[in-house]
């Protein structure tokens, strides 16, 4: 399997990038990111860094409004919602900052890290619901579509898909707001 690798601008999906953060907003993550790195400290255990991560999220963004910690055997989880119930957004994987082996590099995705996150998620992923099979048609027709005619104008299908996506993850009216920008 061939890898390329992308800019932030490129991998991102388009409506993130319609989303401007503001001077305050930058500032106040530039301070708990200085912060972060001020208290790195590469004898100390994995644990003792979680700890910090976990500080950061919650302080620069996640706080209020999305539930952060452990869930089984993943580091982190930042819930969907304000409390454990919710559905999981994000899943991060931490290392302890000498362990370098086992984390993502350019040059070598097939890392102990990348494969704990990809088993974290298909353990994350909603049980089976009808809306997997609407998402799986719908990306077939995509295909379809740019495999005979690569300027195939597939937009109104990957909207279908970001509505039944909005609906699979149970997000609110704001999330889907962020979101789309």
């Amino acid at each position: 399997m061939t890898f390329h690798k992308l800019q932030p601008r490129e991998s991102l999906n388009k409506a993130f990038l319609k989303v401007k953060p503001n001077r305050n907003d930058i500032e106040h993550f530039k301070k708990n990111l200085q912060s972060l790195i001020e208290k790195i400290n590469e004898v100390e255990s994995e644990e003792f860094h979680k700890n910090l991560i976990g500080d950061f999220l919650k302080n620069t963004y996640y706080g209020g409004n999305h539930f952060i910690n452990t869930k089984g055997r993943n580091d982190f989880v930042i819930h969907n919602g304000k409390d454990a119930k919710s559905s999981v957004g994000v899943i991060l994987e931490a290392k302890k900052p000498t362990n370098k082996g086992e984390m993502l590099k350019v040059d070598n995705l097939n890392t102990k890290a990348f494969q704990e996150l990809v088993l974290y998620f298909l353990r994350e992923v909603p049980e089976y619901k009808p809306e997997y099979i609407n998402i799986t048609a719908i990306v077939d027709q995509i295909l379809t579509a740019k495999k005979s005619d690569p300027k195939a104008d597939t937009t109104a299908l990957e909207t279908e898909i970001d509505q039944l996506v909005y609906q699979l993850y149970e997000l609110t009216a704001e999330e889907i707001k962020i979101i789309e920008g």
